[in-house]
């Protein structure tokens, strides 16, 4: 199963969906998190060969988060949570277990206080799972993180920073303290 991450900036405009999903479907991703999608209303539209399964949006089309599910694995989708306009979360059905996907975005930026309250919310989300589940965290969250060594066993050998910032160092020890219970 391929996963992805995209910053849309906006699907409000015609054809911005099919447009999306003509995209993804050349880079053969099964499930994409996007952001910024600016979509005023909730609920799932099919283009293509996805599904867009998007939270309630506002009525100033800004922010709001969704998925693009492929039809192939739509009969895997087993819940979607939209926890707020910036978070969300779908369980797949796998064979082993289930997949929770979180995505989110945007959230660490901001000022210290929010950044914890966002982490925290992240926590929250995970912890209402088995330790069994396999959870994938998607999203921007404006974090660097670099090719350094120590990194590599959460993040994989890719990165496009040459430094990590705060942000990204905070980001990874979450995930690699919620691997190693």
């Amino acid at each position: 199963m391929r996963f992805g991450t995209w910053k849309i900036r906006s699907l409000y405009r015609s054809c911005s969906l099919s447009t999306v999903a003509r995209e993804l479907a050349r880079y053969k991703l099964d499930l994409v998190g996007v952001q910024a999608v600016r979509w005023g209303k909730r609920g799932t539209v099919r283009t293509g060969d996805y599904i867009f399964l998007c939270g309630k949006g506002n009525e100033t089309h800004q922010l709001g988060a969704a998925f693009f599910i492929h039809h192939k694995i739509v009969s895997a989708v087993k819940r979607e949570e939209f926890v707020s306009d910036r978070t969300l979360y779908i369980v797949l059905r796998s064979r082993l277990s289930n997949i929770v996907v979180l995505m989110c975005m945007n959230e660490m930026r901001r000022k210290m206080i929010i950044k914890r309250q966002f982490l925290w919310g992240i926590r929250a989300v995970f912890e209402d799972f088995p330790k069994y589940h396999i959870k994938v965290l998607l999203g921007d969250c404006n974090v660097k993180v670099c090719r350094e060594d120590i990194f590599k066993p959460t993040v994989g050998n890719e990165s496009l920073h040459q430094d990590s910032n705060d942000d990204g160092v905070r980001i990874v020890n979450f995930v690699t303290e919620k691997t190693s219970c």
